[in-house]
């Protein structure tokens, strides 16, 4: 079964593009941001080998004449170096916060001990605490193939990219702040970079494949975490996981494989759920995809202001009538197809219209079956303007002209966390290197030929290995995090996941819920990064009882 890996992504193929943001009319001015606190000097801790002294990765054989190696001639350095550890302050809520930055690569090793690939984390930890005591988390992005940065400089660690108060992209050259809604004051931060993204490598073309699938990639991660644990004496510390997108994929099945190796999480975050791909995967033989975006196309359609107004004076209210309306009405409808008589087909085509803003022949024309690329193109284009996927709240003119697929949200926010990071990590963190920072890889070969392990008995689904995880850790509780405008990861398709876990009351009242007005990325929207940041405290509180 093919797997469209435009449809899992946290971020998505718009690398180097830069769209032009038309914002809406009910989009307030940006505000200004304030100029970022500077660090005080880094104190470099010495090092046996450091990353900046050691040789720049690169293929180990000649390159053929088309500069290109082939994968048997393509091999990384993967010889073990020392991490390059900083110190730093950030002034939060009024108080100094003062914390170590630890960059490095942790081994993979097979069974003999040698290294087969090397993954690279970026690690924060609060000074002057026990951290034996002290909560730890493992942060990761998705794709697959999209490195972490936009977890770590949009939403958790100590700095974060200044985008426009919105989240829209802001003028070049780009820069840093404090991050206000870190998460560090309550948690040591662990932000790992997928395999083949990032730094992270394997030591050749042969092994990177080991590691891209939703098995290896699981494997690969809790190895990780295990080491991690062992090198830096966190066995004794509360653990919690948060995954985006893809990285909710992951985070299910890291929870199973390390609960059946005796290592117990606390709590896991699950920003933008991607575990069932049945929810997301539409094609002629699966409809309930269509089902499950219908609300969020609501959404975004009263935001652009497409919806009749009786509908659009209470959003919250109309959401939860579409929400009835998709799992009844418009189910059965989908469900009777071609047995449908004229009068009900028509009748099913003006209530689409109503909820979705499109015009009926649109929604005829798609046999009632409204998918992500026709909503976006269709939503405005009487404006000549396509919609974002990644956030609806975006807009922006079709750049190529052609009517093929095109993310005005991933457009718009590639470039400054590309710039930013590769600054930041180089010059603040004293992490040097020739070798590229990969923020996305899922446009090479290796990433598209993903092994989706079950997708053999239907669709890709790592929800199974929640919900043993939750079962053989009685105490472990989930946070879901949803966006209203996100179409990636629809927030009717998160809820659907969760409730088919097959749990008793005596589990599901471990999970709870954090909403947002915002899209796949919640947190790059200000006010909404601080609804996340009292969500993820309020959580954790809760989890450590």
């Amino acid at each position: 079964m093919r797997i469209h890996l435009a449809l899992l992504l946290g971020l998505l193929l718009a690398a180097g593009a830069v769209a032009q943001q038309d914002q809406p009319s009910q989009d307030k001015p940006a505000d200004k941001a304030k100029a970022a606190t500077r660090d005080k000097k880094d104190k470099r801790e010495s090092a046996p080998v450091a990353a900046s002294e050691k040789p720049a990765d690169k293929p180990a054989d000649a390159p053929r004449p088309d500069g290109e190696a082939t994968d048997k001639e393509e091999h990384y350095d993967v010889t073990e170096a020392a991490p390059v550890v900083t110190h730093h302050q950030i002034t939060l809520n009024g108080k100094a916060l003062s914390y170590a930055a630890t960059v490095g690569r942790l081994p993979i090793k097979r069974g003999d001990g040698k290294i087969e690939a090397e993954m690279f984390f970026v690690a924060y930890t609060v000074d002057g605490q026990d951290a034996g005591k002290r909560p730890l988390t493992f942060a990761f992005n998705g794709g697959p193939g999209s490195a972490t940065v936009w977890l770590h400089m949009g939403a958790l660690g100590p700095k974060r990219v200044v985008l426009e108060s919105n989240g829209f992209m802001p003028a070049a050259p780009y820069r840093l702040e404090d991050n206000p809604a870190t998460l560090l004051d309550r948690s040591d931060l662990v932000m790992v970079d997928a395999m083949a993204t990032g730094y992270s490598r394997a030591a050749t073309a042969e092994l990177t494949r080991k590691f891209l699938g939703l098995k290896g990639d699981v494997q690969a991660f809790g190895e990780f975490i295990r080491l991690y644990l062992s090198r830096y004496d966190r066995w004794t510390s509360p653990l919690f996981l948060l995954g985006e997108s893809y990285g909710t994929t992951r985070a299910a099945g890291i929870a199973g494989y390390l609960a059946d190796r005796g290592v117990a999480f606390n709590g896991i975050t699950l920003l933008s759920v991607a575990m069932d791909f049945q929810t997301l995967e539409w094609n002629k033989s699966n409809d309930l995809p269509y089902i499950l975006l219908l609300p969020s196309f609501t959404m975004i359609a009263g935001y652009h202001h497409k919806l009749p107004s009786d509908l659009s004076q209470d959003m919250a209210r109309t959401r939860d009538e579409v929400v009835r309306w998709a799992n009844g009405d418009y189910l059965l409808a989908l469900a009777k197809a071609d047995a449908m008589t004229p009068a009900e087909r028509a009748k099913a085509i003006e209530q689409l219209a109503r909820y979705t803003g499109l015009k009926p022949e649109v929604i005829d024309r798609a046999n009632l079956r409204i998918d992500v690329p026709t909503f976006t193109h269709e939503l405005l284009g009487d404006q000549k303007l396509v919609v974002g996927r990644l956030d609806g709240r975006f807009t922006s003119p079709d750049p190529e002209e052609r009517g093929g697929f095109y993310d005005p949200a991933s457009a718009a926010i590639v470039p400054p966390y590309n710039s930013t990071f590769n600054n930041y990590v180089r010059n603040d963190l004293g992490y040097k290197t020739d070798m590229p920072y990969k923020i996305f890889s899922f446009d090479e070969s290796a990433f598209q030929k993903w092994e989706w392990g079950n997708a053999a008995e239907g669709f890709p689904s790592t929800a199974s290995g929640l919900r043993s995880a939750m079962i053989k850790n009685p105490f472990l509780k989930i946070l879901v995090m949803e966006g209203h405008y996100d179409l990636a990861t629809p927030f009717a398709a998160a809820n659907w996941t969760i409730d088919h876990l097959n749990l008793g009351d005596k589990y599901r009242q471990n999970i709870s819920y954090a909403t947002y007005d915002a899209g796949h990325m919640v947190y790059i929207d200000r006010a909404e990064h601080a609804k996340m940041k009292k969500d993820l405290v309020d959580f954790m509180e809760k989890c450590l009882k």
